[in-house]
C-alpha cells in the first residue's frame, strides 16, 4: 500500500509540474487562477523560490518545473517495477519538493514518511 501510495503521489506531482512547466515555456506563463481575489498569481512556492533568488516566471524556474515533473515520473516507474533505487529516489525526490508549497510540500511530507516505512521494513 505504501508503494502503491507513492506511485500515485508522484504521478500526480510529476505530472502536473511537467504539464505546468511545459505550458509556462510554450505560452509564457503557468497556470494560475482566471478570476477571483488572486487571479493571475502564483501559489505561495513562488515567495520560496524568490527567497533564493530565483525569479518565478523565469525560464530557469518553468526548466525546474519539467525536470521535477520528468524526474517525479520516472521515479513512479522505478518503484512500479520495484528497482533497488526506486525507494531512495522517492525520498530525495520528496525532500527536494518540500518547497513547492501548498500541495507539494504535503504530498512530500506523506511521501517521505511511507518512504522512511519502505526502508524500515527491507
Amino acid at each position: 500500500m505504501a508503494r502503491a501510495t507513492i506511485v500515485i503521489l508522484a504521478l500526480i506531482e510529476g505530472l502536473w509540474m511537467g504539464f505546468d512547466g511545459t505550458r509556462a515555456l510554450t505560452v509564457g506563463d503557468y497556470v494560475t487562477p482566471r478570476s477571483g481575489a488572486r487571479a493571475g498569481e502564483l501559489g505561495p512556492w513562488h515567495y520560496i523560490v524568490e527567497s533564493v533568488g530565483i525569479a518565478p516566471r523565469s525560464t530557469l524556474m518553468k526548466i525546474i518545473f519539467v525536470a521535477f515533473g520528468l524526474a517525479w515520473v520516472i521515479i513512479a516507474g522505478a518503484m512500479l517495477r520495484r528497482v533497488p533505487w526506486a525507494v531512495n529516489a522517492a525520498l530525495i525526490g520528496a525532500v527536494l519538493t518540500l518547497w513547492y508549497l501548498p500541495v507539494g510540500t504535503a504530498f512530500a511530507v506523506i511521501e517521505i514518511g511511507l518512504c522512511l516505512l519502505l526502508r524500515r521494513a527491507a
